[in-house]
């Protein structure tokens, strides 16, 4: 379950490093705590009691659930449709839910033999985000989580400093982002990660800074261009890894100048897992990892690979090229045709980012058709001093007026989740409210 030998460094934070014989005794120590169970909900905030709590429940032959959201409804929701579940976490939550298990500021230890887990157990079921629609659940085995971890490394190796890499994840644990370059990285790897989640440019900054070598930081574009638009100094950087959403060319060429390293995006979802890679400073093709097969559906796109017991078919449109590398058109719910004219949502998206003061924003459609059949387009923008007609303006110099988002809304904020993504229900209410 864990790789390499006994005094390799897991996990750092601060002046602590936790070594791999000590978190296999916290694991075992952990496994006797917990209740006969067949799911575990997974909602430690420190991503070593996470990795803790996730072990400690496949030794118990028990799968983690990775709910797309801590909301409680959300939770409820997950615990009602998995039976004899529980949930296990490192703090109080408001309020706590329903059969929580919470762990003891100190882990219990125990000795004993090398941790193991069959290689075709379920242990975890990840959840869609909720972007666009409700979240659906995807199993995952041990075997396919580690052949999805060679592929990563593999991917990654020109980017780690060798037997003493590090990580510092700006990304929850529970999203599968999260999970595979954060958890499944240091179990199945010669890398270390930070037991934190920073989330401010400053708190980025001090968990750099704790690292034992510069560190892969693994973010997401939201944290991405906060960092770029903050006066905040970095310690040197092994390179930036960034996924959940699309990363402009201008946001990845200013990181890359600004902390003088490689910014690597890569692809992937839920379901698939990270599957592609490119250098978004200086490329528009994505490639794909070693395995990885891409076909062209008349739904959208299927992939096969080592690590997937079946292809899967993603809503994402590619446009594939001959030398296998693939563009990302975007999914047939984002295209839009409007008087014989088209566009995407990601591109309006990224034009209503590039308006002078406007700081985050989104272009969506709505549910409701107007008296022709088509659906509106709307948007939302925290833009603090400009008005919602002041960036109308900006777009009309760039957008044909069939495209020009309307109503479009200024906001304090965007209701983005622990990873950035803004899920729709929350976008409709807010638009609404």
């Amino acid at each position: 379950m864990t790789h390499g030998g006994g005094d390799r460094a897991l996990v750092f934070d601060g002046g602590r490093v936790v070594d791999v014989d000590r978190f296999e005794r916290d694991v075992r120590g952990v496994a006797a705590l917990l209740p006969d169970a067949r799911h575990a909900i997974n909602l430690c905030e420190d991503r070593y009691r996470f990795l803790v709590a996730f072990c400690a429940a496949m030794v118990r032959g028990q799968t983690t659930l990775l709910p797309p959201s801590r909301a409680p409804a959300v939770i409820g929701d997950v615990l009602t449709r998995h039976a004899a579940s529980y949930c296990i976490g490192d703090g109080e939550l408001a309020p706590n839910p329903p059969r929580y298990l919470r762990l003891p500021v100190e882990l219990p230890q125990r000795d004993g033999a090398p941790l193991q887990v069959d290689r075709d157990a379920l242990v975890a079921i990840g959840f869609t985000s909720g972007s666009t629609g409700q979240p659906q659940p995807n199993a995952k085995t041990w075997s396919a989580f580690t052949a999805s971890t060679r592929q990563n490394v593999a991917a990654l190796a020109d980017l780690l400093e060798g037997d003493r890499a590090a990580v510092v994840a700006t990304v929850p644990p529970q999203h599968m982002y999260g999970m595979e370059m954060s958890v499944l990285l240091p179990l199945l790897s010669a890398v270390a990660v930070h037991a934190g989640r920073p989330f401010f440019p400053a708190d980025i900054a001090a968990a750099v800074a704790e690292a034992p070598v510069p560190p892969l930081l693994v973010t997401t574009p939201v944290h991405l261009r906060a960092l770029v638009a903050s006066d905040v100094v970095l310690p040197p950087l092994a390179a930036i890894v960034s996924a959940t959403a699309p990363l402009s060319h201008e946001l990845a060429r200013a990181a890359e100048h600004r902390f003088g390293c490689e910014v690597r995006e890569v692809f992937g979802s839920t379901e698939t897992c990270v599957i592609a890679r490119r250098r978004t400073a200086h490329e528009i093709a994505w490639t794909p990892l070693p395995g990885v097969h891409i076909t062209a559906h008349e739904t959208g796109t299927v992939i096969a690979a080592p690590h997937l017991a079946q292809p899967v078919l993603l809503a994402d449109r590619f446009e594939l090229r001959v030398d296998g590398r693939f563009e990302l058109l975007g999914r047939d719910a984002d295209l839009l045709e409007i008087a014989g004219k088209r566009a995407s949502l990601g591109d309006l998206t990224r034009r209503l980012l590039a308006v002078p003061g406007v700081e985050d924003g989104v272009v969506f459609q709505l549910d409701a058709a107007d008296a022709g059949g088509v659906h509106r387009i709307a948007a939302l923008a925290v833009a603090p001093g400009l008005d919602a007609e002041a960036i109308l303006d900006a777009l009309r110099a760039h957008l044909d007026p069939v495209f020009l988002p309307r109503p479009l809304r200024c906001v304090a904020a965007l209701p983005r989740n622990e990873t950035g993504k803004l899920p729709r229900h929350a976008l409709l209410a807010l638009m609404q409210g």
